[in-house]
């Protein structure tokens, strides 16, 4: 089976480009919809954030540093380096007597626009904390400390070998229901374990219809941080935020490089996963609003969908000059 046709650009009244990609619909007992190869294997990238932070609640270490559901959500988060984000991380550091420095997930300029024109206006450089990963790592630095004891080096918390990444990699396996193939190195340098698209959708199946063992708390827990606090997940005009705030807190939605995309449905017991194989983000985000309105999850009428799928394309005149559509039979 190969890749389905899913989003095709048209102008001009001609198909201009087409995005082909695997998508899968599971809930607690497999496959409810595919389209594509379910079995098709890729790096889940940071759409799989929320596995790598059930070790940071299962271990206790939340608890015991007393982190609340907006630190959960920064755990979980690709966040867009605004000050929201950064003041959060940073103050979530000192409160551990830690810092910047005891990041290693690296330096970019933030994406969000009030904070990347203050540095660039100010000749001021990025630090880690605008790292879109810095809850993430923030998260695992947390773990680290609360594996190794009060007093104790963290280490290289991103080594594979280190009790952190063999606890995410665990996690991963189990959530996945696969023994992963190998790891690739993440933008933020961490081990990023791939999997079957089948076995991400049935990773976020399992977050929908958790229980309420200590996995399954859990795992609720950060669902109900993420759809709590759709801002720090992303981010103002990011997909994950708007098709968060679109759908009132009912479903997660997170998105990952490389075009992956994933969903949360605890009311439906359902999760969702896809990957566009160009690895085109916009095709991406409007494939996922195609499957969460077919779903019956996101209203048509509301004006994310208009933005990420249905609306015109515009040049800068602001002249409509092409559309995204569809392609028959997706989804």
């Amino acid at each position: 089976m190969r890749s389905a046709d899913m989003i095709e650009l048209w102008r001009g009244g001609r198909r201009e480009s087409l995005h082909r990609g695997h998508a899968v619909v599971c809930d607690a007992k497999g496959i409810v919809e595919s389209w594509g190869k379910p079995s098709q294997i890729i790096f889940p990238r940071s759409s799989c954030k929320m596995v790598q932070a059930l070790p940071l609640v299962e271990s206790g270490a939340a608890d015991a540093a007393g982190l609340t559901d907006r630190h959960l959500a920064l755990a979980c988060a690709s966040h867009s380096g605004a000050r929201m984000h950064v003041e959060a991380v940073e103050d979530w550091l000192t409160t551990m007597g830690m810092g910047e420095s005891d990041l290693l997930c690296g330096c970019h300029m933030p994406r969000d626009r009030p904070e990347n024109r203050r540095l660039t206006c100010s000749d001021e450089s990025p630090s880690q904390l605008h790292n879109n990963c810095s809850g993430k790592h923030a998260g695992f630095l947390t773990l680290a400390r609360h594996l190794r004891g009060p007093g104790r080096q963290t280490g290289d918390y991103l080594a594979p070998d280190h009790p952190v990444q063999r606890a995410v990699k665990t996690a991963f396996e189990e959530v996945t229901g696969e023994i992963s193939p190998g790891f690739g190195i993440d933008g933020c340098s961490a081990p990023n374990w791939a999997c079957t698209l089948n076995g991400l959708g049935r990773a976020m199946a399992r977050f929908a219809c958790a229980g309420t063992d200590r996995r399954g708390l859990a795992m609720r827990r950060l669902t109900d941080a993420m759809r709590t606090h759709p801002d720090l997940v992303a981010g103002e005009g990011r997909a994950c935020t708007m098709l968060m705030r679109a759908m009132g807190g009912r479903v997660v939605a997170k998105t990952g490089a490389e075009a992956v995309f994933v969903a949360i449905l605890p009311d439906q017991g359902l999760g969702v996963a896809l990957k566009i194989a160009d690895g085109g983000t916009r095709a991406a985000e409007a494939a996922i609003t195609a499957i969460l309105v077919h779903l019956g999850v996101l209203d048509q009428a509301e004006p994310v969908v208009s933005r990420l799928l249905s609306g015109p394309i515009r040049n800068w005149r602001g002249i409509a000059t092409g559309e995204l559509r569809l392609s028959p039979g997706f989804p």
